[in-house]
């Protein structure tokens, strides 16, 4: 006899249930995920050539975004950001949630010693806020884009181990594991086939949310100097380089915002859609 795990299972969704800002969302966001998989698709313009000639030029047909001080184009460097940008944000969240959840199911064990030591080093990293922590740890480390990510993630990773370990508890008392048990199933057979799916079931949903909140932290990083390293270009570096030049050049911060807002918006409203959908709350 075979204990099935008691996942809620999706089923197609009808298209008049959709709500409408559902569709432009998923276009911006498959626009900016192109941008950063394929950026030669959008634009053959090198965002690194410099052309002091066209220095500061505002939008035009050949710099549908303008230029910058150094007289690079500042659509190509817009677009080809979105690797970066993206990158941190998706890096950083894949950390968190491998983190988290292995120091989550750790922490749901059978072990109180365990889940107390965990729980207690969680709470002290949860008293300093995400950014701070992850100042720090770009402190020690250097700045750059890949120690943005780790920062970022590690920052992020006791909300995840809390999410986990509540959701493990209720799983290891709910009846399914319990009949595991009766039938003679070892404790490793019964986490990985019963406890780690139910327990993790709630980051598929949760976990997109934390691609936009990482996006803009290392956004927040590249910002303050700490993030990507020029001349990579980065939404956040770009917002930095044009804060001592809107009031000559407003494109220079306009358009790179744009996208960051864009990139956050349309994932929480996908993601949101996707949280409502598991939860039932959309028809199908």
């Amino acid at each position: 006899m075979t204990v099935v795990p008691n996942i809620r299972t999706v089923s197609p969704v009808r298209f008049r249930s959709v709500p409408w800002p559902v569709w432009p969302a998923a276009v911006v966001l498959l626009f900016i995920v192109v941008a950063a998989v394929a950026p030669h698709l959008l634009t053959g313009v090198d965002p690194a050539v410099n052309d002091w000639r066209v220095a500061l030029h505002p939008p035009s047909p050949s710099h549908p975004f303008g230029t910058d001080r150094l007289g690079r184009d500042v659509y190509s460097r817009t677009i080809y950001a979105a690797r970066t940008s993206l990158g941190i944000g998706v890096a950083a969240t894949a950390i968190a949630v491998a983190l988290g959840s292995v120091v989550g199911l750790l922490a749901s064990g059978p072990s109180k010693l365990i889940d107390a030591v965990l729980m207690r080093l969680t709470e002290i990293l949860l008293a300093f806020p995400g950014l701070l922590s992850a100042l720090v740890l770009i402190a020690v480390s250097g700045p750059g884009a890949r120690n943005s990510a780790l920062a970022i993630g590690l920052a992020a990773t006791p909300y995840y181990a809390r999410l986990v370990r509540s959701q493990g508890l209720v799983v290891r008392i709910s009846g399914y594991v319990e009949a595991a048990r009766t039938l003679g199933q070892s404790r490793w057979r019964i986490t990985v086939r019963h406890i780690l799916p139910n327990a993790l079931a709630p980051l598929l949903v949760l976990a997109p949310l934390g691609v936009g909140t990482g996006i803009i932290a290392g956004a927040g990083l590249s910002f303050l100097g700490l993030g990507a390293v020029p001349p990579t270009p980065e939404w956040g570096s770009m917002l930095a380089e044009s804060r001592n030049l809107l009031s000559r050049a407003w494109w220079l911060g306009v358009f790179p915002g744009l996208f960051v807002v864009a990139a956050v918006v349309s994932i929480t409203v996908l993601a949101r859609f996707w949280q409502g959908l598991s939860e039932g709350r959309v028809a199908r």
